[in-house]
């Protein structure tokens, strides 16, 4: 059966090779890269990143499928090149380079040597990778990001990285790499609509708020909760490790829409307590998870998620702040009690740790990291990412808005990744990665709701 997405992404024709299993191979031929700097003057020293910023500088991929125009799409490289040479006087950040500061920390050197920028062509049709976007398949969707030949860690790839791909129907594909110590998903959503509105000569709806001293720490910091996201979970369950070594690690989406949700939110909340969407089902991908893992009862297992501290500020975060205004928060279980209590236990711990972000918690997480420099850790833990709120489907550099788009990766062992699905958005696509048996048994906790 063919997808919704895959329809609505449809054009003419699958041109492309195919492979000896009938499997269209996506064919890129890619340009030289140039650089692209401000079309300006832009000021010019060290920016100074906030200590949310500093645990996360890893690049991230996505891509933004437009279908053809009636006026074809030749002139799509040189409208969001153009176009990027003029944003970038407002976000002239992204034209720098990382480096390290003198407290040991990332910094940017706002030198103005420019994004990179590569044009290139596929030799299909773009109906061909619709699968790839629904479900990510690096091994094709990479070919669409362009990654810089010898970088071996963040500080050798500029923040932000352009590929312009036309396709033989007329569409074309902007692939972005982009760190994400310079903006959360809200930011890089914010950065990517402006550039559309001056690819389209209108004056950027939120400019962006440059300062990001405003999140300094606290002098002396002043640590105030116990901050287990960054706890050290002890492994008491080698038979969750042993799958993840002797069998393959297979990846699904689960497609949760209106009327699961639903059936849900009531099985979370027999009572009728208010639950949302989110909340739900966290909790049940947390548990379900857990239980598919088979992990020992007395097994600590941690769920981490993103909050969004910009309303949460006291005062709130200016409009526009250009910068992660995220925070990590967290829930902390035994497996057994998170197995064997009703769901509504699990919902609970995610409703305590969504409640706990206040602005007070958010700035003890900021002095936490300028005290001790630690890391989040993984161990035991399940990271959720949430993309399914994040309008990446309203950019419009003058072609309209993307018929699809999508991460390029797929996420970690430890990541479940939450998206939209739906031309409506009010459907969620649940992907993630899991030791063979271990996935036979959530999709049976799935077919249950």
């Amino acid at each position: 059966m063919v997808s919704e997405a895959a329809r609505r992404f449809a054009t003419a024709g699958e041109n492309g090779n195919c492979n000896d299993k009938g499997v269209v191979e996506l064919t890129v031929k890619r340009g030289e890269g140039v650089l692209v700097p401000p079309a300006e003057e832009t000021a010019k020293g060290l920016y100074f990143l906030s200590n949310l910023d500093q645990n996360i500088a890893v690049t991230v991929q996505t891509i933004y499928c437009f279908k053809a125009a009636e006026n074809g799409n030749d002139g799509a490289p040189a409208v969001l090149k153009a176009a990027l040479a003029k944003v970038l006087v407002h976000y002239y950040p992204l034209a720098g380079r990382l480096t390290i500061s003198g407290e040991g920390k990332l910094i940017v050197d706002c030198s103005g040597e420019g994004a990179v920028f590569v044009e290139a062509e596929a030799e299909c049709d773009m109906a061909a990778i619709a699968a790839d976007v629904e479900k990510p398949d690096p091994a094709t969707l990479g070919k669409l990001v362009y990654s810089v030949p010898g970088a071996k860690n963040p500080l050798e790839i500029p923040p932000l990285v352009a590929q312009v791909t036309k396709f033989n129907c007329g569409g074309f594909v902007l692939g972005l790499a982009m760190n994400h110590c310079m903006f959360d998903g809200i930011g890089a959503v914010e950065f990517i609509n402006s550039w559309g509105e001056t690819a389209r000569g209108l004056p950027l709806a939120v400019p962006p708020f440059l300062d990001r001293t405003i999140l300094r720490s606290r002098i002396p910091p002043v640590i105030s909760f116990p901050h287990r996201e960054f706890l050290e979970l002890a492994d008491a369950s080698p038979a969750a490790a042993l799958y993840y070594h002797e069998q393959p690690l297979l990846y699904r989406s689960f497609l949760f829409d209106q009327e699961m949700l639903h059936r849900l939110k009531k099985k979370s909340m027999p009572d009728n307590s208010p639950c949302t969407t989110f909340e739900a089902l966290s909790g049940f991908i947390w548990r379900a998870r857990t239980k598919a893992l088979d992990l020992r009862p007395e097994q600590q297992t941690k769920l981490l998620f993103a909050v969004d501290g910009r309303s949460r500020f006291e005062p709130p975060l200016p409009k526009g702040y250009f910068g992660n205004g995220i925070v990590l928060t967290n829930s902390l279980s035994t497996a057994g009690e998170l197995v064997g209590s009703p769901a509504s236990f699990a919902v609970g711990l995610v409703q305590e740790a969504v409640r706990m972000a206040t602005d007070e918690y958010m700035r003890s997480a900021i002095d936490y990291f300028e005290a001790t420099r630690a890391r989040p850790s993984l161990a035991a833990t399940l990271l959720l990412t949430t993309w399914s709120r994040l309008p990446f489907h309203t950019t419009d550099f003058g072609w309209g808005e993307p018929a699809m788009s999508g991460p390029v990766e797929l996420p970690k062992k430890e990541v479940v990744l939450f998206l939209s699905h739906g031309k409506e958005r009010k459907r969620i696509n649940v992907l993630l990665g899991l030791p063979a048996s271990a996935m036979e048994t959530f999709r049976e906790l799935v077919e249950e709701i």
